[in-house]
């Protein structure tokens, strides 16, 4: 997709349509069963800037700061957020189906025994909890089952 995406006759809004339609659907199969800790943000975001700034050529020796390129190619940080609402929408509809029943027993499961000492590792659901700043799951869960109210909470993560 080089040859298309460093084309310099296709305007940089066509560019950035074929990114969007060949390049992320790529990247982002699957991404609702990720759990996004510090480092793969960074690099998704990374990413993202690399391809705009592959898109405009800029060598990397430049010091062009990442706002600068987004404010070139008119556009904000995106794909995390497209990440974001999709894990959200992906619990929601995990949580209102029957057929996933398991999946539904499995996160509302809890382990008996005592808990390790040290931090808790980042977790698919804690990823959510942190997005949707909803501190408990069982009211996450509840918001769940309502697709309206659900659909507000996906509208306006962080």
């Amino acid at each position: 997709m080089k040859k298309l995406l460093c084309n310099r006759r296709l305007k940089i809004p066509l560019r950035i349509r074929f990114l969007r339609c060949y390049i992320w659907p790529i990247l982002l199969y699957g991404c609702e069963a990720w759990t996004i800790k510090e480092d793969l943000r960074k690099r998704i975001e990374a990413f993202e800037i690399w391809t705009f700034r592959r898109m405009l050529a800029i060598n990397w020796t430049l010091k062009v700061s990442n706002e600068e390129v987004l404010r070139s190619v008119n556009q904000r940080r995106e794909l995390l957020h497209t990440i974001k609402i999709r894990k959200v929408a992906y619990l929601g509809h995990v949580l209102r189906h029957e057929r996933y029943e398991l999946l539904q027993l499995i996160m509302m499961g809890k382990v008996a025994g005592r808990r390790g000492v040290g931090r808790r590792n980042k977790s698919w659901l804690r990823n959510i909890r942190e997005w949707t700043v909803i501190a408990s799951a069982a009211e996450l869960f509840r918001l769940a089952k309502d697709r309206q109210e659900f659909t507000k909470l996906t509208a306006n993560l962080h």
